[in-house]
């Protein structure tokens, strides 16, 4: 297995440095960047395979360069963990919300930090020789990671990408929040059950298309979570 790189973005630098000497302790190749410009040339230049990203930096903060690569396509799907000290809930909320994989306050512990990061290295992997799955013209094909809706392709991060591959595999039954971050985060990962509503919304979002509401597929069951119901979608 190749090594994998994380890029770190912070406008300290020695937090920059701590990270960096445990990560790379860790077998990870490190690269670094203090402000937000900076960060996005080496992503451009050098595509790490994921970045560590400090919320509160001066000129372009964290999260609106997170904005800015989930608008553009070579970058829509790049792993970010934020790095922060808002540690409010409507501060997680709003990183989850413009694209965060995860989020992480400042001051962290360098153990959590690793086990969120492998956390989310997980996501990256997905078995070639998967078959595609097709809903009610819903496609998902694991092999090129696309997801196709009436053959028309449809653009999701990657949490959202695996929330829904496990709905397709999983349907007609109801799932607690608590069991989704399970099957889909991971038992290791410090996520709270709210990230599953957020997660939920902006997969709605982008399975919702000019023609169709495939984001009805997505069913809420009351006291207990959601379910994947092909019976939940009109033409």
């Amino acid at each position: 297995m190749s090594t994998k790189t994380i890029l770190i973005v912070d406008d300290e630098a020695a937090i920059r440095e701590m990270i960096r000497v445990g990560l790379e302790l860790a077998g990870y190749d490190c690269l670094e960047a203090a402000n937000a410009q900076d960060a996005h040339g080496i992503i451009i230049d050098q595509r790490p395979d994921l970045v560590l990203l400090d919320w509160m930096m001066p000129v372009t903060s964290g999260i609106e360069l997170l904005r800015r690569l989930r608008r553009e396509e070579l970058t829509r799907d790049l792993l970010v963990i934020m790095l922060t000290a808002k540690d409010d809930e409507d501060n997680r909320v709003q990183g989850l919300d413009v694209g965060a994989d995860d989020y992480i306050t400042k001051p962290f512990s360098s153990r959590e930090l690793m086990a969120r990061i492998k956390a989310v290295m997980r996501r990256l992997s997905s078995p070639e020789n998967e078959e595609s799955i097709e809903v009610d013209g819903l496609k998902l094909d694991p092999a090129s990671h696309r997801v196709f809706a009436d053959q028309n392709p449809l653009e999701m991060g990657p949490t959202e990408f695996k929330l829904l591959k496990f709905f397709m595999t999983h349907q007609e039954r109801a799932y607690s929040r608590g069991q989704l971050l399970d099957q889909v985060w991971g038992t290791n990962v410090y996520v709270e059950e709210r990230t599953v509503d957020v997660h939920i919304r902006r997969l709605r979002k982008a399975l919702l298309t000019d023609t169709r509401d495939f984001g009805q597929l997505i069913q809420t069951v009351r006291g207990t979570g959601y379910r994947f119901s092909a019976t939940g979608v009109s033409a």
